[in-house]
């Protein structure tokens, strides 16, 4: 009987989740004590509900057991490759250092992407990406570029790497609030492995050339407007429109085979190149579009 009962109270919370457990305690002590604990559950529930943060169920809150492996295989890949950026950086490999941070950006790339397609995705793998993300594209330009040249400007060059780092860090907490609640395709701010690609870019096609004051300030420039430009509220592209399991004209493949042959050529510089290309996108952008306004309202006068 108070199995039944307790049956009918569950239901009664699950369905409608209101005020059933104004039930007195009284009341619920003469009925039967699993029926009070399943009372008290609800009753938890019940006011997670009204707050606007519902519990989930026990399952969903302790996450299920294991994890997808596929993509946070590769998550772990741009993660190890961070990790030996910053480690090549500390041993004044400035090459490989640069080299590891586009790989640990080409395995970023993958890992959502191969989420979605094999429907894998998950709170777990997301936050993984994050901090993997944080390690390889935010501490490890820093401390390259530190290492590379920063450095010898004292606390200035100190400076310009925290304020890179700092920014990648509030890039990356804005992405991860801004991502639940926008279902917008665009970043907000340059994305933070294009950022790194500017950094990395710079150190890797300048390593063999002979440090200047001219490089360094230039490098501590480029340090600066890259974190800058991750915390601004410029719309980038995301991209995340594409089919991948689309069908595609012959001629897409043949500009992607031909892209990889031009990149071929000079990998350093021409990537830098594309990460410039992009950071600059869309702040000139918004030059052109308020250049454009203010033509036309001259011609309307």
């Amino acid at each position: 009987m108070a199995r039944a009962i307790e049956k009918v109270l569950e239901n009664f919370f699950l369905s409608r989740a209101n005020i059933i457990f104004r039930l007195r305690l009284t009341r619920l002590i003469l009925i039967d004590a699993p029926l009070l604990q399943a009372a008290m559950k609800y009753k938890e529930r019940v006011i997670e509900i009204k707050s606007g943060s519902p519990l989930l169920p026990s399952e969903a809150r302790t996450g299920s057991k294991g994890i997808y492996l596929l993509p946070n295989l590769l998550t772990t890949g741009a993660l190890f490759c961070g990790f030996y950026a910053v480690l090549s950086g500390f041993s004044g490999k400035y090459e490989l250092a640069g080299i590891a941070i586009f790989v640990a950006l080409f395995f970023d790339g993958l890992d959502g992407r191969v989420a979605r397609l094999t429907n894998t995705e998950s709170d777990f793998g997301r936050q993984y990406d994050s901090l993997s993300d944080m390690v390889s594209f935010g501490i490890a330009p820093a401390v390259v570029s530190y290492g590379w040249g920063l450095g010898t400007l004292g606390k200035f060059g100190f400076a310009a790497a925290f304020v890179y780092s700092s920014c990648a860090a509030l890039r990356l907490a804005r992405y991860n609030v801004q991502a639940e609640r926008s279902g917008s395709n665009d970043f907000i701010g340059l994305p933070s492995p294009v950022a790194a690609a500017l950094v990395a870019g710079l150190v890797w096609s300048t390593h063999a050339l002979t440090m200047s004051f001219e490089l360094v300030i230039l490098g501590m420039l480029v340090t600066v407007t890259a974190g800058l430009l991750m915390v601004s509220n410029f719309k980038y592209p995301g991209f995340k429109e594409i089919d991948f399991r689309g069908k595609v004209p012959f001629f897409v493949i043949f500009s992607v085979v031909m892209g990889f042959v031009v990149i071929s050529i000079d990998p350093a510089r021409i990537l830098f190149a594309i990460a410039v290309i992009f950071s600059t996108y869309a702040p000139l952008k918004i030059l052109y579009l308020s250049a454009k306004r203010r033509l036309m309202h001259s011609e309307g006068q």
